[in-house]
């Protein structure tokens, strides 16, 4: 393995980041795009990558609570690019967003500002406040906007249980 492709899915928009077994994102390869366009990256990035390419998807947890649509089109999106993936000889795993808020905040009521503090606090280098930099000036953040933090988080996650199993 030497890239993961971590993506938070969505029912019509999804974020991926590609990153490096050492928590680095790989260029400026992050973004977020209508799913068609996603399902359409993932291919090429799993046909340029081949079988050093991991795909982790986030994935959908139930908690006894009743859910909408979204939630079901999120569902049907985490298999197309699980299938995608796995067509094209990726490995495929998946992380809860349980897991994301115990492993990066040890606090299972965390919201998506907790984990990004605690991405900024963890992996920031100089820009402790909100981890991007400036442009002339760019941190390792820089660029990130909501989503893209979720996909990243959901590497991160993915990773550091990697290295527990180890």
């Amino acid at each position: 393995m030497k890239y993961i492709l971590a993506i938070d899915p969505g029912d019509k928009d999804s974020a991926f980041v590609l990153m490096t077994p050492g928590y680095e994102v790989d260029g400026d390869i992050f973004d977020k795009f209508d799913n068609d366009l996603m399902l359409k990256q993932l291919q090429l990035l799993a046909h340029v990558h081949k079988e050093d390419l991991t795909v982790v998807l986030e994935m959908v947890a139930s908690y006894g609570m009743a859910v909408g649509k979204e939630v079901f089109d999120t569902c049907v999106w985490i298999g197309r690019f699980a299938q995608a993936a796995i067509e094209r000889g990726c490995k495929v795993d998946y992380v809860y967003r349980m897991e994301e808020k115990m492993a990066l905040c040890h606090d299972s009521r965390a919201k998506d500002t907790n984990i990004r503090q605690a991405l900024i606090d963890r992996f920031a280098r100089f820009d402790k406040k909100n981890g991007k930099g400036t442009k002339k000036n760019p941190d390792v953040f820089y660029g990130f906007s909501r989503d893209i933090w979720s996909a990243y988080a959901v590497g991160v996650t993915w990773l550091d249980k990697e290295a527990e199993q180890g």
